[in-house]
């Protein structure tokens, strides 16, 4: 009774009904329980002087609901930042645990913005002096499209133990036992997907060449149409560009008959296999065009003025470039080369870097 006195909820003044002081409160006015403010001040004010629910008890009532809420937020807030906290500070580096990671493997699947993660990887190793699971002699891929094979790599095979390599990006088709043979136990693989059908329109164009379902097809819309009638289950396995195309690139059989149990099985695989797979998105690109591009329009071949960053070009589609800016200082301007170099080409200024006594990579398509 003293507390509700003193903050104002049952002074006779406010509370009594003018001419009808002995009477209860209707049912239509009844508090809602506990948690309401007029609950306790029905209970804690004499019940001969019954409260109106006027204006000032809905001021108050709103009052007690505003810090009732407040308090409650900030509660969560603080529950929500001290979980943030402990699940972040290994990343950012308050309490690390163990040493960082630098055994990757990176399955590179076709179309899927893989090049961007390789490209990313590529610099990765170049800063860190890491080494890299280079294709062997002239090859720029790792025996794809056949099964990953460890003798696909550059140097794995000399006098002595097995050499192990730090990452592993180029493109090849997953075999676990032989990556195994060229990778650390403790590697981190991951990999990429793409929506499908996005996927399937970007290799339509890309391997139109490559792949004959696609060639015998007149247009895209003509072999979505009718797939079966174009895609030929020959020996040759250029038709894998043009169906199950991820499936294939994670090791699997393209022409395997549709079964769920199949299907699940193979999931089940690439679950345990790959502790993380990226469905890419990239706001640093922007941070990035702003600093090294003279503009964001990406740019055709005979557009680009500096022939070393030209793309190569496969099949009817127009792989686009970048020019840099002018005016940028050294160290900038190397970064941005680097940033903005094709996938061939960094690979060849790596294999050099990691094989100086070899002959370099030879890019036909620079001396055209």
């Amino acid at each position: 009774m003293l507390w509700a006195r003193e903050v104002g909820l049952c002074t006779h003044q406010e509370f009594l009904r003018p001419g009808r002081p002995g009477l209860s409160i209707s049912w239509s006015l009844r508090p809602h329980g506990p948690l309401d403010p007029l609950w306790w001040a029905t209970r804690l004010c004499s019940t001969q002087t019954p409260p109106l629910y006027d204006t000032q008890v809905r001021m108050h009532r709103r009052r007690f609901w505003t810090l009732l809420l407040l308090t409650l937020l900030l509660l969560l807030l603080v529950g929500l930042l001290h979980v943030d906290v402990e699940m972040l500070t290994p990343l950012l580096g308050g309490q690390t645990e163990g040493l960082p990671v630098t055994n990757i493997m990176f399955l590179k699947t076709h179309k899927t913005a893989s090049s961007t993660v390789l490209n990313i990887l590529f610099r990765f190793a170049e800063r860190h002096n890491l080494s890299v699971a280079l294709p062997a002699g002239s090859r720029f891929h790792l025996g794809y499209p056949w099964l990953f094979l460890a003798r696909y790599v550059e140097g794995v095979e000399q006098d002595g133990p097995q050499r192990h390599f730090n990452i592993m990006c180029n493109h090849l088709r997953f075999n676990l036992p032989e990556v195994q043979k060229v990778m650390p136990n403790d590697t981190l693989y991951f990999s990429i997907l793409r929506n499908p059908i996005f996927q399937l329109e970007s290799s339509f164009t890309y391997y139109r060449r490559a792949a004959p379902a696609f060639r015998a097809a007149p247009s895209l819309d003509a072999f979505l149409a009718a797939p079966h009638t174009y895609y030929n289950q020959s020996p040759s396995l250029n038709n894998a560009y043009a169906r199950n195309h991820m499936w294939f690139d994670l090791g699997f059989d393209p022409n395997a008959p549709v079964e769920e149990s199949y299907v699940r099985a193979r999931l089940a695989e690439v679950e345990q296999r790959f502790q993380l797979v990226l469905i890419a998105e990239r706001a640093r690109r922007r941070e990035l065009e702003a600093l090294c591009l003279q503009d964001s329009a990406p740019k055709n071949k005979t557009q680009i003025t500096d022939r070393r960053l030209q793309p190569f070009q496969s099949g009817e589609a127009s792989i686009l470039g970048y020019n840099l800016r002018q005016g940028l200082d050294n160290e900038t301007l190397r970064m941005c080369q680097r940033m903005v170099m094709p996938e061939l080409q960094y690979m060849a200024r790596l294999y050099t870097l990691q094989f100086p006594a070899k002959p370099p990579k030879d890019i036909p398509f620079l001396k055209a």
